[in-house]
């Protein structure tokens, strides 16, 4: 199996399916274990893959580290939730930067009842800033159209 991925160059490691092959390659200090932890995402359970995740969301390469943010993002989508660490995980790195994409997504893929408490009161404040943004976007289109009206009005009179 190891012969589909070459760790030295980072090919093929995304669908890496085997926990034990990714904890090998932390141990031999491999560059690209935020796209293997993908690959666990996709290819293991969540139990198995969520620890390493973790492990890889304290990677001190940025690119990689992004990316172990996505496999927590593509765990949610798959399973409808998540591990207890990986909640820890997301709450500690907090809104924006490489968290901001896997919690939107644990918001929109795993059910209310299933969130913790931090989970759903960003679900509440997310609601309730895109629903801001929405009024203030009407606002601003309405004044644009009095503007045009007005403009028009004088360049008639």
């Amino acid at each position: 199996m190891a012969a589909e991925w070459d760790w030295e160059t980072g090919e093929g490691v995304s669908h890496v399916d085997d926990p034990a092959e990714v904890d090998a390659a932390f141990a031999r200090g491999e560059w690209p274990l935020g796209s293997a932890v993908i690959g666990l995402a996709f290819n293991c359970a969540l139990d198995e893959a969520s620890p390493r995740i973790v492990r890889a969301m304290q990677l001190t390469d940025p690119n990689q580290r992004a990316l172990a943010f996505t496999a927590a993002g593509a765990a949610a989508r798959i399973n409808g939730e998540l591990t207890d660490e990986l909640y820890a995980a997301l709450q500690a790195e907090g809104r924006g930067a490489f968290a901001e994409h896997a919690i939107r997504d644990t918001l929109n893929f795993v059910p209310f009842r299933k969130l913790p408490l931090w989970f759903k009161w960003q679900m509440v404040r997310t609601a309730v800033v895109d629903k801001l943004t929405y009024w203030r976007m009407l606002f601003v289109d309405a004044i644009e159209d009095v503007r045009h009206a007005v403009a028009r009005r004088r360049s008639r009179g």
